[in-house]
């Protein structure tokens, strides 16, 4: 089995559009350095990984995605928590540098369990334990996630898929990328960071379809992005529109765009799914 690559180069990108958007925008600068330094230990677990990835335990095969068992033994994934833990402790804010020091000190056993049950869970319910929770295991095991979406391929879709069709996550973010002389609509997973495509003028949710019910917002200083609202669930998902902003990596713009959360709250629109950081 042969890990499709994400790549170096896209934990590079990642990284220097996180530096690039903190000068930008100075009231997400604070999440976005951190969300730095989480990304260079996500590369370099990625390149290990996929290293490991390569040479699969003699006689197993993942029987999904989902194969927490699997996946976590073929990447050697729980010793190399600590260090991840002590990078957490070190540039963490006081509260996830505290869960840190006390993940850190769990046996080995526990240690599996957290990240069993978040191979499992993520990107369906574990958000409704709240970010705070999920954030250990969610950040760390991203980059062993995306790896092993690249060892799955879907089965063609008959109708518009409102879940990952490799893991089963919820849709994290909406993507438009440049096709012909519109944009193509897809869905990036939650878990997996897999995208699909999807239709447009469609609730991921409820699968509202009126237009009038389903309003949209933009800021001023995120053009390129926007809340996609529905009024039918009052569920909303956040969009990068790549076709107006090329620059724009989804997962680092969505951090930045503080602002947006707002506006959702302020509405009473919940988010479908929260990036890392909960916002």
């Amino acid at each position: 089995m042969k890990p499709a690559k994400v790549g170096a180069g896209e934990y590079d990108s990642r990284i220097r559009r996180a530096d690039y958007l903190a000068g930008q925008h100075p009231f997400a600068a604070e999440i976005l350095h951190f969300y730095s330094q989480i990304a260079k230990f996500q590369k370099s677990f990625y390149l290990e990984a996929a290293k490991d990835l390569a040479k699969p335990p003699r006689g197993r095969s993942p029987y999904s995605l989902r194969d927490a068992s699997y996946f976590l033994d073929a990447a050697n994934t729980v010793p190399k928590l600590a260090s991840f833990l002590s990078l957490v402790e070190q540039t963490g804010p006081p509260p996830l540098a505290a869960a840190a020091r006390d993940i850190a000190k769990l046996e080995t056993t526990s240690k599996r369990s957290l990240l069993e049950a978040y191979w499992d869970l993520g990107g369906k319910n574990d958000h409704l334990s709240g970010p705070f929770a999920q954030f250990i295991p969610r950040a760390f095991l991203q980059p062993l996630a995306e790896l092993a979406a690249g060892t799955q391929s879907a089965a063609p879709a008959l109708s518009t898929q409102h879940t990952c069709p490799l893991c089963g996550g919820q849709p994290m973010l909406g993507v438009l990328r440049q096709e012909g002389d519109g944009g193509k609509r897809l869905m990036l997973c939650s878990f997996c960071l897999h995208e699909w495509d999807f239709r447009r003028i469609y609730c991921p949710n409820c699968a509202e379809s009126d237009e009038k019910k389903l309003p949209v917002y933009v800021a001023e200083q995120f053009p390129h992005l926007r809340v996609e609202a529905c009024d039918t669930c009052k569920i909303c998902i956040r969009t990068v529109d790549l076709t107006k902003d090329g620059n724009a990596v989804p997962l680092i713009d969505d951090l930045a765009a503080l602002p947006l959360t707002l506006w959702a709250q302020q509405h009473n629109y919940t988010r479908l799914h929260p990036n890392l950081f909960g916002t």
